[in-house]
């Protein structure tokens, strides 16, 4: 509706005319505020030819890696353009990442890469604990924000207190003049236009991208990652929108297995390593949109309590990408299997065959690194949620009792 915009501070209010705004302090006195001209870029907010924003954006992953890999990547020196950060980086020696919802499974993500690719100690926190506790704020650390909107009630209450305590500030955000992005000493935004579905897809995938080129520079300024290395993850990066866009095309049976999770009472996402988060991710988008009891958990912590939910015919996903974890993660996927449970694997293409009987359905998404496989697992989870939630006849875009942006505590 307008392009014009003025940011009003903490207490300052404003007085609206019919032909002009008065600006005021929280004592009342008269000030001057700038106003601010957004782009004028027109975007395109129509369905186009999908059903739902969701199917939409789910497809337009490829395009969202593109623009951030566009943006941060230097492709004729394989480099990272990530530069004038406003402190040293020899005064970083931790990282400490925020988010709330699908944004605290990119930190959880973001944490295994940080470990395997710098030196950095790494936390993680959700939002709302993090403002409560009694924090021991370290001038060493860099504390990273992250949320797709940028308005997060939560978070932006964590990023304050961390002002408030002179620390280093970082946002992740998809919407650049939000309160997160203006607050924080450095913005690094993620790119992908805007995200209509509540149930966050693409926004996902944009903020999983950017924390691990972050993690790459990082590794790389610290003298952690050895040049070649570097370089080789850089052209495997290049590779990935081709990958996610072959990835999506395996629609058929991953519309075929989500009547039985719309049948069953409940299901779990296994996970190991890269792969947890995503099963925790996964298991959010079953709930969020088919309003079906799902939880992930770490394939390894069957044992100590969720194996005794396994009974006949639940449906249980494993991802078990072949990776160091993958032959501890077949063994535990054996052990549902042993208690009836239908196991939907999700792997990645391989020579070698699946070492396992049983296995109720299979799917295998393209093979890359196993930095960039967590982007490709995370696609037919995406679908799956999405088409369990189509059958049942619910509103995909606007779950029940959920809201895109949450402002309020």
């Amino acid at each position: 509706m307008t392009n014009k915009i003025t940011y009003l501070n903490d207490g300052e209010f404003c007085i609206i005319k019919k032909d002009h705004v008065e600006f005021f302090s929280e004592d009342g006195t008269k000030i001057n505020k700038k106003v601010l001209e957004l782009s004028t870029e027109e975007e395109k907010y129509d369905k186009g030819d999908f059903k739902h924003f969701m199917a939409k954006e789910i497809e337009e992953q490829p395009i969202t890696l593109k623009n951030g890999i566009k943006e941060y990547i230097d492709t004729s020196n394989n480099d990272i353009n990530i530069h004038n950060f406003p402190w040293k980086i020899n005064e970083i020696s931790s990282v400490t990442l925020i988010g709330c919802g699908t944004a605290y499974h990119s930190c959880l993500m973001a944490k295994y890469w940080f470990e395997e690719l710098t030196s950095l100690d790494v936390n993680i926190d959700v939002a709302s604990e993090f403002r409560y506790r009694k924090n021991r704020f370290k001038k060493d650390t860099l504390y990273l924000f992250v949320s797709q909107s940028g308005e997060t009630a939560d978070t932006y209450a964590a990023l304050d207190l961390c002002i408030k305590n002179n620390m280093k500030t970082c946002a992740v955000v998809n919407v650049i003049e939000s309160s997160i992005a203006r607050d924080s000493e450095f913005v690094l935004p993620i790119h992908c236009g805007t995200e209509i579905g509540v149930a966050s897809t693409k926004a996902f995938l944009g903020q999983i991208l950017i924390l691990y080129i972050l993690a790459l520079k990082l590794g790389s300024l610290k003298k952690d990652l050895e040049k070649k290395t570097y370089i080789e993850k850089i052209k495997d990066l290049k590779e990935l929108p081709k990958l996610v866009e072959k990835t999506l095309s395996l629609d058929n049976k991953i519309q075929a297995v989500s009547s039985t999770f719309n049948e069953a009472k409940g299901s779990m996402f296994l996970g190991r390593g890269f792969s947890f988060p995503i099963a925790l991710e996964g298991a959010l988008k079953l709930k969020e949109l088919s309003y079906i009891h799902a939880e992930g958990y770490p394939a390894g912590e069957m044992k100590h309590g969720p194996l005794a939910l396994i009974e006949e015919g639940m449906p249980v996903v494993v991802l078990a990408p072949r990776d160091d974890y993958y032959k501890k993660t077949i063994s535990n996927m054996q052990e549902v299997i042993a208690r009836g449970a239908k196991v939907l694997l999700i792997t990645n293409k391989s020579k070698d065959e699946i070492v396992s009987e049983n296995i109720w359905e299979t799917i295998e998404v393209e093979s890359t690194n196993e930095d960039l496989l967590p982007f490709l697992l995370t696609i037919p989870l995406q679908k799956l949620a999405y088409y369990s939630a189509l059958k049942k006849g619910f509103d995909i875009d606007k779950p029940r009792n959920l809201a895109k942006s949450v402002t309020v505590e």
